[in-house]
């Protein structure tokens, strides 16, 4: 079970290509919602006012589950869908990129716009392995486990031996504890955590 994924650090990793004097800025940023991607858009939108077109594609989730690709007046699937590949080939996700085309006054035609969308994105992602902005994550689970005052050390030291994180914790009237930890881990956590109530 594979409970890793690989997406980026908060910096922005920039691609270019250029076609026929057109020319294709990409953008590649961090994102964990697609609030997160509209908000961006507005703001390519805004700085690159001028531009013909501000075509992106994004995938979210540990296994890219949540995805779009949009082309932004350009032909269907000819700049969303290459920029989507891009990511799809690296392996990437809670990622979007941006690609801003300048247009240079001649026809590139759907391939030619395709192989441009693909080569300015993988420039993006290439920089950004070259700058070790690409990172591995852990897919993680949560669990809340109640327990009684005298299993408080119990409880403690499996969280120590799990190296589980602490996301919340309530010891007002009765124990209560939030813990999250790699998925893969989980069921050796609960086991630990279900024998604590036969001590």
């Amino acid at each position: 079970m594979r409970d890793t994924y690989l997406t980026v650090t908060n910096d922005v990793a920039e691609g270019y290509y250029t076609e026929k004097r057109s020319k294709f800025y990409a953008f590649l940023h961090h994102v964990d919602s697609a609030d997160e991607v509209r908000t961006l858009q507005q703001q390519y939108k805004k700085k690159y006012y001028d531009a013909r077109h501000v075509c992106y594609a994004y995938r979210i989730g540990p296994k890219g589950e949540e995805y779009r690709a949009n082309d932004d007046g350009e032909p269907s699937s000819t700049a969303g869908k290459p920029i989507l590949g891009a990511m799809l080939s690296a392996d990437i996700t809670n990622v979007v990129i941006f690609v801003i085309r300048y247009y240079g006054g001649v026809n590139l035609g759907t391939g030619g716009l395709i192989v441009a969308y693909r080569e300015a994105s993988q420039g993006a992602i290439e920089n950004a392995r070259q700058s070790n902005i690409i990172i591995e994550r852990q897919v993680e689970e949560q669990i809340t486990y109640n327990f009684t005052y005298p299993q408080m050390n119990a409880v403690m030291k499996v969280v120590k031996d799990m190296e589980a994180r602490i996301v919340s914790q309530d010891f007002q009237t009765a124990c209560s504890i939030t813990l999250s930890i790699r998925k893969s881990l989980m069921p050796q956590l609960k086991a630990r955590l279900e024998a604590l109530a036969f001590m």
